[in-house]
């Protein structure tokens, strides 16, 4: 889950590699084809298709979490940004289990407490309704479908390459493969499905990264100074690979851009929408902060792990420039190097770990997606056909019909957007959706909280102004024109200098949020803000959110 692009040129596989790889894409498609019928059958209220009926325990959430949010970006992009700018890289690492004290402190059990199935729940429970979530529903799809694009369109480029698929027509099909798994997964499976696929993806991904890491180790000989030494000779820039610089920092817009990203990353993360949902699964606050604590440690070994699989891809491969993983940006540092510990190209045990580690990617794109579709869909569904469109409290079952009806367009328009999108440059998709998490969700949602004369203006000018502010100013930045990297390269408007808009489009989020509820004349929310201090820190009445 990062600012770098998902996945980029890999070298086609080995035509005799193919059907290992097709085998074990297969192998995985039907465990999680299995597990979403399964959890069909157990889906009879809404809370089980929202929240999985509540029954899942801190530690299943905890892996849930995991693997809901250590995407193929995180996977690939991340060891890839590590092999070609070493120190820098790593700030990646640092910067999103940081992100995790943040939820913990801030979000998790508050927002167990105190909501019921959505962020709006949270929002709602002291403001107007309508407004309050249309504007909440609006965000959570916006950075949905940003995030649905990248991992789509990575999916289409993974497994296009890997089997050999190069022309446009067949990676379409492909996004289209992976769209119609990702409306299956959702419409039938609902959370309790989409859970425990995450949790099988979480394992699988844990298990690759340790077996990598473990080879990787061993070439040289778990001594970690040796492992260092040989990927700051072999990068062929010296001791600079292990210090601060490469990457950032070379002048004062990088730095400023930097520290902006960072901002996003840490703050991003307490307001994704998809990771908020997941604190609802759980039956009681406990089991929130356990899931947090078991995210933490899971997601802090992965990213401690990306140490030695970046490292070992510069020690190990060729990163120069003109080399496949320079080409790629890095993105396919993860699968060469399971390759080269393997064995090599042409041996049996390098073709193994190149479609086991391409396989857990392919998992890695299917939990993904299945969480953000199904994130989208409930916010439609139970926020804005529930609570706005619908002039009568509907019942459960025309609520969770729309639900999945919602699934499937969101699929839809998903893969819609996706296939003309397979040559842009995706990393501005994943940077804004932090973007847009940090600026328009975590300043309504801490407001809410903490602050007794928020108010419902407060609560829309602070999601639509933060929302705004983000996709203008990456609109405007070096990421869609102005540069040989950007979308548009024939055009040059790009008058913001920084390519996250973190730095400014949070404080602006915040700053709206106050403008809001001073200029706004409701005070009938400070009515409720006790009840809600004292609902969202005790989780008395957590079951079931009033409605006013």
């Amino acid at each position: 889950m990062s600012a770098i692009p998902v996945l980029l040129p890999l070298a086609d596989a080995e035509p005799g590699n193919r059907a290992l790889t097709i085998a074990l894409f297969g192998a995985i498609v039907a465990v999680t084809l299995y597990i979403t019928w399964w959890a069909s059958r157990q889906n009879k209220t809404a809370a089980d298709y929202y929240a999985g009926g509540r029954s899942f325990s801190g530690a299943q959430n905890g892996l849930a979490i995991s693997g809901d949010y250590m995407s193929a970006a995180s996977f690939l992009g991340i060891s890839g940004s590590i092999a070609l700018y070493g120190y820098d890289g790593f700030l990646y690492s640092i910067g999103f289990l940081v992100a995790w004290l943040v939820a913990l402190l801030l979000v998790a059990e508050l927002l167990r407490n105190s909501g019921r199935f959505t962020m709006a729940d949270q929002l709602a429970y002291r403001m107007r309704q309508r407004p309050v979530r249309t504007a909440a529903a609006t965000s959570t799809i916006v950075v949905s479908i940003f995030y649905l694009l990248a991992q789509m369109v990575g999916a289409g480029a993974l497994v296009g390459l890997l089997l050999g698929v190069k022309s446009e027509g067949l990676k379409a099909g492909v996004i289209i493969l992976v769209g119609a798994l990702m409306i299956i997964y959702v419409t039938f499976g609902g959370m309790k499905g989409t859970t425990w696929v995450q949790i099988v993806k979480a394992v699988l991904l844990m298990s690759g990264a340790v077996l990598i890491t473990f080879l990787v180790l061993l070439k040289f000989h778990f001594n970690l100074s040796e492992l260092l030494g040989a990927a700051s000779a072999k990068s062929g820039k010296g001791e600079a690979f292990l210090q601060p610089g490469l990457l950032y920092g070379k002048d004062l817009t990088g730095q400023i851009d930097f520290l902006s990203l960072g901002l996003a990353l840490v703050l991003g993360t307490a307001g994704l929408p998809h990771i908020l949902i997941r604190f609802y699964t759980v039956p009681d606050s406990r089991a929130a902060r356990r899931s947090v604590q078991w995210a933490i440690g899971l997601i802090g070994a992965f990213y401690l792990m990306t140490l030695a699989l970046g490292f070992g891809a510069a020690a190990l491969l060729d990163t120069s420039k003109g080399s496949a993983v320079a080409e790629s940006k890095g993105n396919v540092a993860s699968p060469l190097l399971a390759e080269s510990v393997g064995g090599g190209a042409d041996s049996l045990g390098g073709s193994i770990l190149l479609a086991l580690i391409a396989a857990v990617a392919f998992a890695t794109i299917l939990a993904v997606v299945a969480g953000l579709t199904l994130t989208s869909a409930s916010s439609f569904a139970h926020d804005l056909y529930a609570n706005v469109i619908a002039k009568e409290k509907p019942s459960e079952q025309s609520e969770l019909r729309v639900a999945r009806f919602a699934a499937i367009g969101i699929g839809a328009v998903s893969i819609a957007l996706a296939i003309p999108a397979q040559k842009l440059n995706i990393a501005f998709l994943v940077a804004l959706a932090f973007a847009v998490a940090a600026s328009a969700n975590l300043p309504a949602l801490l407001f809410n909280l903490f602050w007794k004369r928020f108010n419902t203006a407060g609560a829309v000018w602070s999601i639509y102004g933060g929302l705004i502010s983000a996709v203008v100013l990456v609109v405007f930045s070096p990421v869609v024109s102005g540069k040989p990297t950007s979308m548009i390269t024939s055009a040059d408007f790009a008058w913001f200098p920084l390519s996250n808009p973190g730095i400014v489009s949070i404080p602006l989020g915040f700053l709206f949020g106050i403008l809001g509820t001073y200029l706004g004349r409701d005070k009938s929310s400070e009515d409720r803000y006790h009840e809600l201090s004292v609902r969202s820190h005790t989780g008395a009445g957590a079951e079931g959110v009033a409605k006013h």
